[in-house]
């Protein structure tokens, strides 16, 4: 789904506003992932790519080499090309990681968490919460070992009294369905809650908006999806 790529507007205004002239950003849309080592091979000038869904982690099998974060993510967004070597790395984790820890300024990182959603990218959240000695549980429409429901927080509501922040993860609330958001007892919420959604469009999500109404701490996944670019480039500059 390249059609409406945040990152070839990003890099393209990026370079005009820096007067880069050397470089240029393009989209190549696989209809298989099979088709990545023909590209690498006809596409000379490339240094690097970013992966988008659905082949952040079938793309892993083409590499030569992998960043320990990735590995321990299991997803690879971003591609660094030297030579005929591929080495992936996972820059949403950078990107939410740098995010959250600003998104909590001085005040001190919550104990406990709740990420909603077990797609890919809550795995890059579920990292960074390591990282930052966060305690987390997943909540799931269909829960595995180990992860909560939207049916239990609705009926636990202690739960939610002791996680403060509460990462949407989810695509719940992504244009155009604007008016859908997470299944929670919203009338729990408390001035000390932190809300973070991955969703960045629309600016504000429905989620975002029980909060603000809630007077909790919120924000989207805008200055995330910053963050993983930049990071992307640092390391094809490295």
């Amino acid at each position: 789904p390249l059609g409406h790529s945040f990152s070839k507007k990003y890099f393209t205004e990026k370079f005009e506003k820096e007067k880069i002239e050397d470089c240029e950003y393009d989209l190549y849309p696989l209809e298989d992932i099979e088709e990545l080592p023909d590209l690498i091979k006809s596409e000379k000038e490339l240094i690097g790519l970013n992966v988008t869904i659905p082949y952040k982690q079938q793309v892993i099998r083409f590499l030569d080499e992998i960043d320990a974060k990735a590995e321990q993510i299991g997803a690879v967004n971003t591609i660094k090309i030297q030579g005929k070597k591929l080495k992936g790395y996972n820059t949403d984790y950078i990107g939410f990681k740098e995010s959250l820890v600003k998104f909590m300024g001085p005040n001190p990182m919550p104990e406990k968490a709740l990420i909603l959603g077990t797609g890919g990218a809550s795995k890059a959240v579920k990292t960074a919460l390591d990282d930052l000695h966060i305690e987390y549980q997943f909540v799931s429409r269909n829960p595995t070992e180990g992860q909560l429901s939207y049916d239990l927080l609705n009926t636990q509501y202690s739960i939610l009294s002791t996680a403060k922040l509460i990462i949407n993860t989810t695509p719940l609330g992504m244009a155009p369905a604007t008016e859908s958001l997470p299944d929670l007892p919203y009338h729990q919420l408390t001035e000390q809650h932190y809300l973070y959604d991955l969703v960045y469009n629309p600016l504000k999500t429905a989620f975002m908006q029980k909060g603000i109404d809630a007077k909790c701490w919120v924000k989207n996944g805008l200055e995330m999806l910053y963050g993983q670019a930049e990071a992307a480039w640092e390391i094809w500059n490295q």
